[in-house]
């Protein structure tokens, strides 16, 4: 017999038969989907399910604190998910971890080991996660979820007590970290900013290129679910500003920060970056990279590698040892690309056409690009919803042709899958749109483009409430970022359809300070007209014809689209108060 000690994971459904019972279709189906999840997060923590029987899973890991990590991580995606299902049909999983020697046969494991995560798993409540005291022991010092202890446990066909813990995985409520109100805190798991790479080629038509290498860094950094990733757009707010640590990590709620530099210069490149910890000033890492151009995914790639190894070993020891998977991509489209979304990235309407023509020009040069197609998807989006374009309707269907194509090449991409939201949610397709929102975040759970989609989607399925704690989330992750009022003003929108006015006349406000755009002036003047404050609703009524696009009502179907009419009509009542109409 071959034995080994692992640490075993094993999950299952609560009240499995009553959910089959009540809608058998629809459980199957979601119980696809988990199980995927469930899959996944296994994978990419290391760990093998070797045993699946439907409604339950088991799975070995080679380490324990993988396993808990990866059982959190199910629990909090699953918990998400579950949001915008009817509660009598939701979904929730049971899971036990022990750490035991087994036996290892033909792929299966058997024995004392398996047996007590079983009985672990049996004793969790629904979505909750029990360890034994084995599992307590190895990840002490390692894990910073806190424990309860339940005791000694005599669990069914278990010869001894079994001293059992209960895992409080809940996510850090986004309202808590300081985001509404005073100093950011840090959050629970180690946080980083990736502050814009310098530009040292002496070419000011380089920028984009500098650019480039850094959002790909920030996205590669992303991709490590236990770490805490500022946003790109947020990172990109220090562009060519004198850089101070300590205060940078003090606005931004982060530990570390990232800087680096860049130098083209025909077909070499020269990139430097340092990693430093801003509490104590130290740096971690440092290195330099002399290399041909076509190297500069691999730079990217090592760079990832040695700050992820620099601040948490025991990720490196897991995830770390897979390379960010870079597509075979033409270095020319990728330049292309870095530079349509540098225009973009400008927001005004000039530049989004040029944004249009290099990203174009990148698909040309390769058609298998995805980040091209998604490039592309983002800024037709961006034309529809800031009303550049006078044919919502085509752009609508490009859009989708795009992302779809996009995903084709790279599902894995979670600016794949918000591409793909996009041209859903302009169709209407509510249940593509929230799908390609929660994949996004399965996918990485730093995206905040991700987590505003959430919210975005459960706004119009009349989800209002579930709609805030992603949104805040979004803005936990890019405190400062120049698109903000797409974040605040969708807050803003929540709380009025929750009859929460006077928190929605605040973030309407606060969105309307960066930007006077039409819909946020649409919430802010409903919202004072349900308060009674109808003079000052007045007032700014008299801005809406400098920034109302040229059909408004029917701008207002086409990228408002509610799923409920009646959810609409709540926000024209609070117009036809304020003596508007749409």
């Amino acid at each position: 017999m071959e034995r080994k000690l692992v640490a075993i994971l094993s999950t299952d459904v609560a009240g499995y038969s009553r959910l089959t019972a009540l809608d058998e279709e629809g459980t199957l189906r979601t119980l696809a989907t988990y199980q995927q999840i469930i899959s996944e997060l296994t994978g990419e923590h290391d760990g093998r399910v070797f045993a699946n029987a439907g409604d339950s899973a088991v799975a070995e890991f080679l380490s324990p604190v993988q396993a808990l990590r990866c059982a959190v991580a199910i629990q909090r995606s699953l918990s998400r998910h579950n949001k915008d299902l009817d509660p009598g049909r939701r979904i929730a999983f049971r899971i036990g971890i022990n750490l035991g020697d087994v036996v290892s046969e033909n792929g299966n494991l058997l024995g004392d080991g398996v047996n007590v995560a079983a009985r672990l798993q049996e004793i969790a409540t629904p979505g909750g996660i029990c360890i034994s005291g084995s599992i307590r022991e190895q990840i002490y010092g390692k894990a910073n979820f806190r424990l309860t202890h339940l005791g000694e446990r005599t669990l069914k066909n278990i010869p001894r007590p079994v001293s059992v813990y209960r895992v409080d995985w809940e996510a850090e409520d986004p309202s808590e970290s300081g985001i509404l109100g005073g100093a950011l805190t840090l959050p629970d798991k180690p946080s980083i900013v990736v502050l814009p790479f310098v530009n040292m080629s002496g070419d000011p038509e380089q920028q984009y290129f500098a650019d480039g290498i850094t959002e790909d860094i920030i996205t590669a950094l992303s991709r490590h679910r236990w770490f805490f990733v500022i946003a790109r757009n947020t990172s990109f707010t220090y562009k060519d500003h004198a850089v101070d640590i300590k205060k940078i990590a003090a606005d931004l709620g982060v530990r570390y920060v990232l800087e680096g530099s860049v130098r083209k210069v025909g077909d070499r490149v020269r990139i430097t970056g340092q990693l430093i910890d801003a509490e104590t000033n130290a740096h971690l890492w440092a290195e330099r990279y002399d290399r041909s151009y076509e190297d500069v995914f691999a730079i990217q790639d090592e760079i990832t590698e040695n700050v992820v190894g620099a601040i948490e070993p025991e990720i490196l020891m897991g995830e770390g040892r897979r390379a960010i998977q870079q597509t075979k991509t033409d270095p020319d489209a990728f330049a292309c690309c870095s530079r349509g979304m540098w225009h973009h990235y400008q927001f005004t309407r000039d530049d989004f056409a040029e944004a249009e023509r290099w990203v174009r020009q990148a698909i040309e040069i390769d058609p298998r690009y995805a980040r091209g197609y998604m490039a592309l998807a983002r800024i037709l989006f961006g034309k529809c919803i800031f009303s550049w374009t006078t044919d919502v309707d085509a752009e609508r269907l490009e859009i989708l042709r795009l992302a779809e194509r996009a995903v084709a090449l790279d599902a894995r991409d979670p600016y794949c899958q918000y591409a793909l939201f996009a041209g859903a949610i302009l169709s209407r397709d509510h249940q593509a749109a929230l799908a390609a929102a929660q994949r996004a975040i399965d996918l990485n759970p730093n995206f905040a483009l991700g987590h505003l989609a959430l919210g975005w989607v459960r706004i119009y399925m009349g989800n209002f409430d579930a709609a805030l704690d992603p949104l805040l989330r979004a803005l936990r992750l890019s405190p400062q970022d120049p698109i903000g009022f797409l974040f605040t003003s969708r807050i803003a929108l929540a709380h009025y359809h929750l009859g929460n006015y006077e928190e929605a006349l605040h973030f309407a406000n606060l969105a309307l300070a960066s930007r006077r755009l039409h819909w946020v002036l649409i919430v802010a003047i409903a919202s004072l007209a349900r308060l009674g404050r109808l003079d000052e609703a007045s007032a700014l009524a008299g801005e809406l014809p400098e920034v109302a696009p040229p059909d408004p009502a029917g701008y207002w179907e086409s990228v408002h689209p509610y799923a409920d009419p009646d959810d609409r009509q709540h926000l024209y009542e609070g117009l036809r108060k304020a003596g508007l109409a749409l």
